[in-house]
């Protein structure tokens, strides 16, 4: 067993990891004003670009080939060094894709609730 983080430590993550904190993704139902689309991942995004706190707002399709706990629960993002290392030893819920040029993403699960790894070329 691990010893526990005492409340003034840092995730293992940011702490032991190296990740670094980029955004959290919170799902909407209804279209927002400015929202972006992402046509090839089919759905609609607004905030990342804007928000001094990371805050990104997410609409997605039915179709959207997104996990369902994706789509419907908010998620952490974080900048990863590696992906491919990353994602060892985790569920992961989608296969990695690219939002935009330079950019590698997937989506894992821990204890229920999506997390986001990002890797920047």
């Amino acid at each position: 067993m691990t010893d526990k983080r005492k409340e003034h430590e840092l995730p293992l993550a940011t702490d032991k990891w190296g990740w670094k904190y980029h955004h959290v993704g919170i799902p909407v139902k209804n279209p927002i004003p400015g929202e972006k689309y992402i046509p090839h991942l089919k759905f609609y995004v607004k905030g990342f670009d804007t928000s001094p706190f990371g805050i990104e707002y997410m609409r997605f399709e039915e179709d959207s080939p997104f996990d369902e706990l994706i789509k419907t629960l908010p998620h952490l993002a974080f900048i990863v060094p590696d992906i491919d290392k990353a994602i060892q030893g985790f569920e992961i819920l989608n296969d990695i894709n690219s939002p935009m040029k330079g950019l590698k993403v997937a989506m894992i699960k821990h204890e229920g609730s999506p997390i986001e790894l990002m890797e920047f070329e």
